[in-house]
């Protein structure tokens, strides 16, 4: 499925058209996913609904997935625009096409994990969970991507 932004822009849920290469670059160097192997990125992305974000070129420059079972619940993660396109309101593009996206309505609850992006998210209606509800497990990824 494909949505028409500003300036030329295009968001697509192809899997087959997201570029891996650029994926995988932006999340090695990330926070929140230092280091991170392609064969991991490569996984995650055949296990998520994708949004991939093409300039009139149609080369990739923002990218965002849910983790889902499509009935109940979902996930956003790997929300990101490249430092070259910032500026053009495509992180906003692709959050709020996600949201938005068919496979996506009538889910119980959507979560997601920021440090820096609180306000964005505000906007879109998420709130921070109750203190004392929300549990998780985690691993450092400079630790989990350089094990042997």
């Amino acid at each position: 499925m494909r949505w028409t932004g500003a300036d030329g822009f295009e968001a697509d849920d192809d899997v087959a058209r997201i570029d891996v290469d650029v994926v995988h670059g932006f999340l090695t160097t990330s926070y929140w996913a230092a280091g991170i192997p392609r064969e991991v990125v490569e996984k995650s992305i055949a296990g998520s609904l994708n949004l991939g974000v093409y300039d009139a070129s149609g080369a990739m420059v923002a990218f965002a997935r849910m983790v889902t079972d499509r009935a109940t619940f979902a996930w956003l993660a790997d929300v990101f625009v490249l430092d070259s396109h910032r500026g053009h309101g495509l992180g906003r593009f692709v959050v709020s096409t996600l949201l938005e996206h068919p496979e996506l309505k009538g889910l119980r609850q959507i979560l997601l994990a920021t440090a820096d992006a609180h306000e964005l998210y505000r906007s879109y209606g998420f709130t921070e969970t109750t203190p004392g509800r929300m549990m998780a497990i985690r691993q450092d990824p400079t630790e989990l991507y350089t094990q042997p």
